[in-house]
């Protein structure tokens, strides 16, 4: 299966990879390619940025999540239905899980897609010694296809000759272009990194700007060769065909700008196995939709949106209304945070929410979670059985504070130092906690969920006649 295709990756966090990637996606679209953007790792937020880019909808590479299989189909299952695909990686080319017997690197998604690897470098005070880094690279796993340098923060036409010959004579691998020291291709940060783009508007004549300004210097038709260079892929049409159910079952999905963490896949799955999923939005709907059998609230910033949450009430009322009458609700970190009995936002200030979970959140201003998880199950749920495992991603700086004595909690899991946590809210049709899984690398869970919302559904249906 052919795929051009090509992985833009840096050499750590912060050289620019978001804003260049965003850039060259965006550029090529305006110049008529359909490019299908794609993110490594549990990355909600520069997604978004791919989206608003292209038009299409980023889509995340996780292999912990995911697993190698399902990961490599659904990307050709995507790829294929494009131009182009670009890969953006998550922080240096290297970086990933911390157990020794597992990768999770933008490297190993690039062998594993066999796609050439771009590197973005911060050559900002830095001549000489760019070539040893690019030099570094390319020794530390020879199965990695350095194919070009993209130069971050040139300072003047002196800094771009001598980082520029250095690198090529050193390492025969060229260099594709630079970007300036621009201060307008900053992006806009706060504690959980880049702000959404649900959260900043129409940004049409931006994203343009930014588009042009990022490839003014670059060399696009290498960039096109490069991913144009990828080889086949080895997977047969019959692996990415779309298993579809004819049934329709109605679940809400919350979707507005407080909630807008979602893996676009795990939607996909959702749909294929029979689901409508039929967006509202905690902000402004004062109900839920008609016809539902069960609700989703994924992640997001709730904590950005206190005042308006909880001035909802008729919402929030609803909800509980439809959960005590046991319709399946399944939350996940952001949506823990709006079930809860009240957020406290940095300041103190203390906001009241749905009520369903007996505790409430407290912001706090250092990270209280983040990480890969495998959570096993300590009671039954909606997502499964007792001692059932689900992996997944945790990225917070909220916690639960005032839990109540007899809380049901949902899951244990060990952390690296070996101790045993607990997490989560399990009691009859709802499941709440911090994970953020991806159903399509948890697909029993997924089915657990469905068939719950199923037989909710029936139960309505009998309870009629």
């Amino acid at each position: 299966m052919k795929i051009p295709r090509v992985v833009l990756a840096g050499t750590h966090s912060g050289v620019g990879k978001t804003t260049i990637t965003t850039g060259i996606m965006g550029y090529l679209t305006k110049i008529g390619y359909k490019v299908q953007p794609y993110k490594v790792g549990p990355d909600y937020i520069d997604p978004s940025y791919h989206t608003y880019a292209t038009g299409n909808v980023s889509r995340n590479l996780d292999i912990w999540m995911m697993g190698e299989e399902t990961l490599q189909n659904n990307f050709a299952k995507t790829g294929s239905q494009a131009d182009i695909a670009i890969v953006e990686g998550v922080m240096g080319l290297f970086d990933g899980h911390q157990d020794p017997n597992f990768r999770s690197s933008t490297a190993e998604v690039a062998k594993l897609l066999k796609a050439p690897v771009i590197l973005i470098i911060n050559v900002h005070s830095m001549a000489q010694s760019a070539a040893a880094i690019v030099l570094g690279y390319q020794l530390m796993d020879p199965e990695i296809k350095i194919a070009g340098v993209i130069l971050n923060r040139i300072g003047s036409h002196r800094h771009l000759t001598m980082v520029k010959k250095s690198i090529e004579e050193r390492t025969k691998v060229p260099v594709l272009g630079y970007i300036g020291r621009y201060q307008e291709l900053s992006l806009p940060e706060r504690h959980l990194g880049l702000v959404p783009m649900a959260e900043r508007g129409n940004l049409k004549d931006n994203f343009i700007q930014i588009a042009d300004k990022v490839v003014e210097h670059l060399d696009l038709e290498k960039i096109l060769a490069i991913a144009n260079s990828a080889p086949d892929l080895a997977i047969s049409e019959q692996n990415i065909q779309n298993a579809k159910s004819t049934e329709q079952l109605k679940i809400a999905i919350a979707k507005d700008e407080a909630f807008t963490f979602y893996y676009q896949d795990s939607l996909d799955y959702l749909t294929s196995l029979g689901i409508q999923l039929i967006s509202f939005s905690p902000l402004t709907d004062a109900a839920l939709p008609e016809g539902i059998s069960g609700i989703i609230i994924g992640g997001g910033f709730p904590e950005m949106f206190l005042e308006q949450l909880a001035q909802n009430n008729a919402l929030k009322q609803d909800i509980r209304q439809k959960a005590e009458q046991g319709m399946p609700l399944y939350a996940e970190c952001g949506g823990l945070m709006y079930l809860s009995q009240a957020i406290k936002d940095f300041e103190g200030r203390e906001f009241p929410m749905v009520g369903i979970v007996p505790a409430k959140t407290q912001m706090q201003r250092r990270l209280a979670g983040m990480g890969y998880r495998e959570y096993e199950a300590i009671t039954n749920s909606i997502l499964g059985l007792k001692e059932q495992k689900l992996r997944g991603h945790e990225f917070h700086y909220s916690s639960l504070v005032d839990v109540a004595n007899d809380f049901p909690w949902a899951y244990s899991y060990q952390t690296v130092e070996g101790k045993i946590k607990y997490e989560g809210y399990a009691h009859e049709n709802v499941l709440a906690s911090y994970l953020h899984c991806h159903l399509v690398g948890n697909p029993i869970a997924a089915q657990n969920f469905l068939n719950n919302c199923r037989m909710y559904a029936k139960k309505s249906r009998d309870s009629k006649f």
